[in-house]
């Protein structure tokens, strides 16, 4: 099922009354170009949900402040709209930052946390440069992409995928310009809210970043870790940031498999 609510485009997807798996991409991307490889290879009997954030992918800009209040304000009314009591929420680096902010505020809605590849506390000389350079990116997606996606892609996948990093390039271009740089300053200073909040977030969780995510690194990965008494953590050899879109088959037994275990067995 492909819908709109309020401007935000979603696929809902899976047997009715099945548990439900809310899927939020990352900066610059969409809920296909992040998901694509991951919800077909998904254990069967989950409903998915998969949605556009403000500005990205067929959803309209926010029209108002961007911050995760209001992004997590945005994925609650979704929710409500599709009458969706309880739900699995599995974000990807600025989701990541959006399903834990969504943790913290309605705890009694979710079943667990799969937060991908996330940033989380930097040290106070780095979060003053990722801020700066955040609000200096106001020229959106375009100013930056290349080395955006030499970031995103080891260099064994940029040369030997064209036709997927051309896709990837695509999705980013295509973002509205003020909706990128505004997401950007939230992935930048979002994480001082997120950092060691009371209560902890007693949710069954997985964390997962890659071996070589310079932006969301193992070490912030394990700080996340640390503060979910319930955390399983897993660190990924090998990859960058965009590891799921290199790898999909491995994100997808690892996220399936956290499921199955938040879930129990499927129901058909």
């Amino acid at each position: 099922m492909r819908g709109d609510f309020e401007g935000t485009e979603f696929d809902l997807d899976g047997p009715e009354g099945a548990p439900v798996a809310v899927f939020v991409h990352g900066l610059g991307l969409d809920r296909r170009g992040n998901w694509d490889g991951i919800l077909p290879a998904l254990p069967e009997g989950f409903r998915t949900l998969a949605y556009d954030l403000p500005g990205h992918g067929g959803s309209a800009p926010l029209g108002a402040p961007v911050d995760l209040a209001a992004l997590g304000g945005r994925l609650e009314r979704l929710l409500d709209a599709l009458d969706i009591a309880r739900a699995t929420l599995v974000g990807f680096s600025l989701g990541g930052m959006i399903v834990r902010r969504f943790a913290i505020d309605h705890p009694g809605r979710i079943d667990g946390l799969a937060i991908l590849n996330s940033p989380h506390e930097r040290d106070p000389a780095q979060q003053r440069v990722v801020e700066e350079r955040a609000r200096k990116g106001a020229g959106g997606p375009a100013s930056a992409i290349e080395e955006t996606l030499e970031r995103w892609f080891t260099p064994e996948f940029l040369k030997g995928s064209p036709a997927a990093v051309a896709r990837i390039r695509e999705i980013v271009l295509a973002c509205d310009p003020e909706s990128y740089a505004a997401h950007r300053i939230v992935l930048a200073e979002g994480v001082k809210e997120l950092i060691r909040p009371e209560p902890p977030i007693a949710l069954p969780a997985l964390v997962a970043t890659c071996a070589f995510d310079s932006g969301s690194t193992p070490e912030m990965s394990e700080g996340i870790a640390a503060e979910m008494p319930r955390a399983q953590l897993e660190i990924v050899p090998g990859l960058r940031h965009l590891g799921l879109i290199e790898s999909p088959d491995q994100f997808a037994r690892m996220i399936g498999g956290f499921l199955e275990r938040v879930c129990g067995k499927a129901r058909a």
